[in-house]
C-alpha cells in the first residue's frame, strides 16, 4: 500500500471521506494517525546504558513536520496532499502546539531529545503532561492577559502506557498515569518522551483566567507549568510538582531496571541520569530513600550509587534561579525525604567547613544545586563563557573542593528543526549548493564559506531573506492586525521577558529613535522592531515591560511622521510555532542580555543560521558566536563580563549617574512618563517602569544604552550596503554549524554519560 492508500484507508475510517473530500482539521487527525503508525514500525533504540533527562520542561512545539523530515517522509507526503488539492502548510496550521515548556531550558531540552534519537543513543526525556502549560498570552489595553492554553485533543501525539505509579505525600497519596511521546531520530530509531498525570486531575478546577484553587494538590498538580509562587500555597504546589515528577521518574528507571535484570547496586553501569537544572533536584535523595526503604540497600551503598549514577546541568547564573526551599515547606509536603537531606548535609558539614557549601542554611533553607554538586558525579555549564563565570566566581567554592567534577558543554540546536523544517527554500538552495551531508553533520555548513565571492549564492540567500519576511509580514497582518512593510529593517527580539535579557533597553532605543525622527533626523531604511515575550504572571516590572512596548507600538504605528520610518509590534502569545515563522525573516538578531547573567542563549544560534546578524553583548554563546564569525560579521557592545561582576561585588552602580550624565538616556527615560506615553497607557505601570530604571535598574540598561544606541546605528548604517551585508549572511550561515546539538550531544556522550 503506497502512501496516498495508506492515508485514504485511515481517513475513510476516521471520518468517512477520502483525503481531497477531508477538511482540513479532519486530515490533520488523519496524518497524524499516519505518522504515528509510521513511528511505531520504527525499531526502538537500545544498548546496555541509557540516559535518561530529567526536566521540569520540554517545549517540544508542533511535531508533525519535524517527524516526517527525521522519517523521511516530507515530501513524498506533501506530493500526495497537492494531488488532492491540499496543501501541507495548512494541515500542519491544525496542528495545537503542546504546552510543555515555556523557554530556552525546555526549547533546549526539546533539541537534546531529538539529537539523543538521531545520534542512536538510547535515551528518554522525564517530565510532567501539564494541560495548560504557562498559560496563552492575550493582550487587553496594552496590558499581558493569562488565560489557559489548552491543547489535548481527543487525537494527539500523546501514547497511553497503562503504567502508573503511586506517590506518597506527608497528606496524601496520588496516583499517576504515563503518557508517552514518540521521539524519532533523523533517519534513526526511535525512544521515548515520558509524560507523567495525575489520575485525579480536575481541569474544571480552572475559571476563567488562570486563577484556581492551588491547595486542591490531587486535582491541580499538572494543569500547569510553574504556578505563581508568590504566596506559600504556590511554593508549596510547585514542591508537589516536583516530587511528583522525580518520584515517579525514579520508579520507572527502578521498574525498567529490574526488568532488564540488572543488579541496582550497578546502577551506574546501566544507567546516566541528567538533572536538568535545579527543578528535579529531589530525585537524588528520593532515589536514595527507595534504595534504602524498599531495595535492601545501607545509606553508604545508597549515597554512592546514587553519587555515581547523577550528573546535574546549571543552566543559570542569576541567584534567584538557583532553588532554595525552606526545610519547613519540604517537611510539609514529603516529610520522608527530610531525614534523607539532613543525612545528606550532615555529611557535607562533616567535611566541609564553609558555610557556602552546604545544603541547608542557617536560615533552615535547602540549596537544591548543592545536593546536585555534591551528590552527583559531573556538573556542567552550557556556553563557555559561564561555565567560566561558575568556576571562577559563583561556585568557585564548589569548583576548589571538585574540579574534577565541572565541565562546559556548549548549548546547541536542532538545526533540522530550525532550518529544513523552518526555512525549506534555504535549505532546498543549501542542498543543491553545498550537498545534503550538513543534515547529519552541521559542521558542512562550512563548504558555504567557498562560494562567499560566488555573486549569484549571495543574491540568492538575500531573496530567500526577503521571501521569508514576505511571509511573516501575511502571517502578522493575519494575526495582529498590523501591515509592515516587507522591504525595512527586521529587528527582532523574541525570548522569555526578563529584566536581564533587557527588552526595557531595546524599548529605549525606540523611544530615542522615534524622537530622532521627530526632529528630522529620518533613517535611510525604514526599521521593523519586532518583539514576542511572555512576562511570568508574578513578576510585575516584565509586565510593565510589556506594557510600554505596547505604549510605544501605539504610538508610533499611529504617527503618519513616523510610521513610514518605522513600526513596532509585539506578536502575541510568543511561542515555538510563531518562532519559526519569525527567525526566518530575521536581519538583526536581538541579543542584548546584560554580560555575565545569560548563560548561553539558543535564540541566537537559530537566528545566526537563518542568515540573521547578531547585535549582542560579550554574553552567553554570544561570545562563541563571535569568536566563530569574527569581529566583521557581528555587532558586539557594552560592558564585558568581569567589569559588570565588578560592579556587583562593589554595588557601585547608580543607574542616576547615568541619566543625569547624558541627555539622550534622560530624554528616552523620561518619555516613558511623559505626556504622549501617559495618554495612551496605564499611570502606575508607567511610573513603576521609570521608577525602577531610575533607582534601581538591577540589570544595568543604562550602563549600556549609549554603546548600544551607537553600535545599532551603525548596524542599520551598514544594512545599506547590500554587497556587504549579503557576505555576513553567508558566514553566519557557515559558521552556525558549531551550534548543532548533535554536537553538543556527543560530547555529553563523550564525557559524562559514556553511553
Amino acid at each position: 500500500m503506497n502512501l496516498e492508500q495508506e492515508l485514504n484507508e485511515i481517513t475513510g475510517r476516521m471520518c468517512g471521506k477520502n483525503i481531497a473530500a477531508c477538511t482540513n482539521a479532519q486530515l490533520y487527525n488523519g496524518v497524524l494517525q499516519l505518522v504515528k503508525k509510521k513511528m511505531a514500525a520504527v525499531p526502538a533504540i537500545t544498548g546496555d546504558k541509557k540516559v535518561y533527562y530529567i526536566s521540569m520542561e520540554f517545549l517540544i512545539g508542533k511535531l508533525l513536520s519535524n517527524n516526517l523530515i527525521n522519517l523521511g517522509l516530507y515530501e513524498e507526503l506533501s506530493s500526495v496532499l497537492e494531488e488532492n488539492g491540499k496543501h501541507l502548510s495548512d494541515i500542519e496550521e491544525e496542528e495545537p502546539e503542546p504546552s510543555l515548556g515555556n523557554g530556552g531550558l525546555g526549547r533546549l531540552a526539546a533539541c537534546f531529545l531529538d539529537s539523543i534519537a538521531t545520534l542512536g543513543l538510547p535515551g528518554d526525556g522525564i517530565g510532567l503532561n501539564y494541560h495548560f502549560g504557562l498559560f496563552r498570552q492575550v493582550f487587553e489595553e496594552r496590558l499581558q492577559k493569562a488565560e489557559k492554553n489548552s491543547w489535548i485533543e481527543d487525537y494527539s501525539w500523546l501514547n497511553k502506557t497503562g503504567t502508573s505509579f503511586e506517590v506518597a505525600f506527608g497528606d496524601k497519596k496520588v496516583t499517576s498515569v504515563l503518557y508517552d511521546i514518540d521521539v524519532v531520530g533523523y533517519q534513526n530509531g526511535v525512544n521515548k518522551l515520558h509524560l507523567f498525570d495525575i489520575r485525579s486531575v480536575d481541569e474544571s478546577l480552572v475559571k476563567e483566567d488562570i486563577t484556581f484553587d492551588k491547595t486542591a494538590v490531587d486535582k491541580n498538580l499538572t494543569l500547569f507549568l510553574y504556578p505563581d509562587d508568590s504566596d506559600e500555597a504556590g511554593n508549596l504546589l510547585r514542591i508537589y510538582q516536583e516530587y511528583f515528577m522525580v518520584s515517579n521518574a525514579a520508579q520507572l528507571i527502578l521498574k525498567e531496571q529490574k526488568e532488564k535484570g540488572n543488579d541496582l547496586h550497578a546502577l551506574n553501569e546501566h544507567v546516566a541520569i541528567q538533572i536538568n537544572d535545579t527543578h528535579p533536584t529531589m530525585f537524588i535523595p528520593e532515589l536514595i530513600r527507595i534504595l534504602t526503604e524498599q531495595e535492601g540497600f545501607s545509606m553508604e551503598e545508597a549515597i554512592q550509587v546514587v553519587s555515581r549514577t547523577c550528573a546535574y546541568t546549571n543552566h543559570t547564573i542569576l541567584a534567584e534561579a538557583l532553588e532554595k526551599w525552606p526545610l519547613a515547606y519540604i517537611e510539609k509536603v514529603v516529610p520522608q525525604l527530610v531525614p534523607i537531606i539532613r543525612e545528606l548535609n550532615d555529611r557535607v558539614a562533616v567535611k566541609y567547613k564553609d558555610p557556602k557549601v552546604q545544603i541547608i542554611d542557617k536560615d533552615k533553607k535547602v540549596h537544591m544545586a548543592h545536593i546536585d554538586i555534591h551528590y552527583g558525579y559531573s556538573v556542567n555549564g552550557v556556553a563557555a563563557i559561564h561555565t567560566d563565570i561558575l568556576k571562577e566566581s559563583e561556585l568557585n567554592h564548589f569548583y576548589k573542593l571538585y574540579p574534577e567534577k565541572f565541565n562546559n558543554k556548549t548549548n546547541g540546536i536542532t538545526f533540522r528543526r530550525w532550518l529544513l523544517s523552518c526555512n525549506r527554500e534555504l535549505s532546498a538552495f543549501l542542498d543543491q549548493t553545498i550537498g545534503e551531508g550538513y543534515k547529519k553533520d552541521a559542521a558542512e555548513l562550512e563548504k558555504l564559506l567557498e562560494k562567499k565571492e560566488d555573486q549569484a549564492v549571495l543574491d540568492r540567500i538575500y531573496e530567500i531573506k526577503q521571501e521569508k519576511k514576505r511571509e511573516l509580514v501575511s502571517y502578522i497582518r493575519e494575526k495582529e492586525g498590523i501591515t509592515l512593510d516587507p522591504g525595512s529593517i527586521f529587528d527582532i527580539q523574541v525570548k522569555r521577558l526578563h529584566e536581564y535579557k533587557r527588552q526595557q533597553m531595546n524599548a529605549l532605543y525606540i523611544i530615542h529613535k522615534y524622537l530622532e525622527i521627530k526632529g528630522g533626523r529620518k533613517p535611510s531604511a525604514p526599521i521593523t522592531f519586532i518583539f514576542g515575550a511572555k512576562a511570568a504572571p508574578a513578576y510585575v516590572i516584565a509586565q510593565d515591560i510589556i506594557h510600554l512596548i505596547l505604549v510605544l507600538s501605539q504610538i508610533v504605528n499611529n504617527d503618519p511622521e513616523v510610521s513610514p520610518y518605522m513600526k513596532v509590534v509585539m506578536v502575541e502569545n510568543y511561542n515555538v510555532s510563531y518562532a519559526e515563522k519569525l527567525i526566518p525573516a530575521c536581519d538583526i538578531s536581538e541579543q542584548i542580555s546584560l554580560a555575565s547573567k545569560e548563560a548561553s542563549g539558543t535564540g541566537n544560534m537559530k537566528f545566526m543560521l537563518n542568515g540573521a546578524v547578531t547585535l549582542g553583548t560579550s554574553d552567553g554563546a554570544n561570545v562563541e558566536i563571535h569568536q566563530l564569525v569574527g569581529d566583521d560579521n557581528i555587532y558586539m557592545f557594552g560592558e564585558k563580563s568581569d567589569a559588570v561582576i565588578a560592579h556587583y561585588a562593589k554595588a557601585d552602580y547608580v543607574s542616576k549617574d547615568y541619566y543625569e550624565k547624558s541627555p539622550v538616556i534622560r530624554e528616552a527615560v523620561d518619555f516613558i512618563i511623559g505626556r504622549q506615553a501617559l495618554a495612551v497607557g496605564h499611570k502606575e505601570n508607567l511610573e513603576r517602569l521609570h521608577k525602577e530604571l531610575l533607582n534601581k535598574d538591577w540589570f544595568m540598561t543604562l550602563l549600556d544604552l549609549e554603546d548600544y544606541i551607537r553600535v545599532k546605528d551603525q548596524a542599520f548604517a551598514d544594512y545599506e550596503d547590500k554587497q556587504k551585508w549579503k557576505k555576513m549572511m553567508l558566514v553566519n550561515i557557515a559558521k552556525a554549524g558549531f551550534f548543532s546539538s548533535d554536537r553538543t550531544i556527543a560530547e555529553y556522550n563523550r564525557d559524562i554519560w559514556k553511553l
